[in-house]
């Protein structure tokens, strides 16, 4: 599967934003809004999403190491959200890439709690503080 460069995806009030971190081999998956099925799917293809979350670097790129989820700007998420978030989990250890959850707010880190995936999900109060890992 390949991929495109880096740019941010809107469906409404959601949008989505792949940047490359500072380190080399470092994506940043930043999110703004609430992650929800309405949201996410209300205007746009659904596979637009699924394509800004892929592992595969553009190319020229350094290959991905890290994946940093930016979550400062995601008041909430559904179980619809957090489902797309275990997914990429998966893929990203099937490809050795190392997965942190940043930023998360109240209603969201509440979320990764209640079903466990704060002990499944690094997390970092911040991007910066995740990308020094």
């Amino acid at each position: 599967m390949s991929t495109f460069p880096w740019h941010t995806w809107s469906a409404g009030p959601f949008s989505v934003e792949r940047k490359p971190g500072n380190a080399p081999g470092t994506v940043i998956i930043a999110f703004h809004g609430a992650f929800t099925l309405r949201e996410a799917y209300s205007t746009s293809d659904p596979l637009a999403l699924h394509k800004m979350m892929a592992i595969e670097p553009v190319p020229g790129e350094a290959p991905t190491v890290k994946s940093i989820l930016d979550l400062t700007a995601c008041p909430s998420m559904d179980s619809s959200g957090l489902g797309m978030v275990a997914t990429y989990y998966i893929r990203c250890r099937k490809h050795g890439v190392k997965l942190i959850a940043a930023g998360l707010t109240p209603r969201v880190r509440e979320l990764f709690k209640l079903t466990k995936m704060d002990s499944v999900i690094p997390m970092a109060a911040t991007v910066e503080e995740a990308e020094s890992r």
